[in-house]
This record gives structure tokens, sequence and C-alpha cells, in this order.
């Protein structure tokens, strides 16, 4: 069995959930890996991480923002 063949047999990690999703956010997921979070991932997981790196995004926008609005003031 060829190495790619065992990376797409095996089940992902929690990094490579994260990095999967963050690929996914800036729309440069790889077909591999895509391959591989739908045949072997647990779609729970997947949303579970969504949701707390968008929520933190979020934040970091907002702490952003407040900064940069105290420093005008």
């Amino acid at each position: 069995m060829s190495e790619q063949q065992e990376n797409t047999h095996q089940k992902p990690g929690f990094i490579s959930m994260v990095i999967s999703v963050l690929a996914a956010f800036l729309g440069v997921q790889t077909e591999k890996n895509r391959q591989r979070d739908f045949q072997h991932g647990n779609p729970k997981a997947y949303i579970i991480i969504g949701v707390v790196l968008t929520i933190l995004f979020v934040l970091g926008l907002v702490g952003i923002v407040n900064l940069v609005m105290a420093n005008v003031a």
C-alpha cells in the first residue's frame, strides 16, 4: 500500500481536523484531505471545531476593533 493510500485510510487526528477546518475557511483544502475527512472523519468534531474557530475569529475581530477605537479616542 502506498503512503498516499495509507494517509487516506487513517482516521484524522485532532490537529489534522483543525488544519482541515482552517483550510476550508480559506478555501484551499486539498482533494486528498477532503476525501479523508468525508470518509473517515467525525462530522460532529468538524462542526464543533468550526464553531469554536468561528467564535475565536469573531472575538479576535472585536478585540482588534476595540483596541483601535481605544487608541483613536
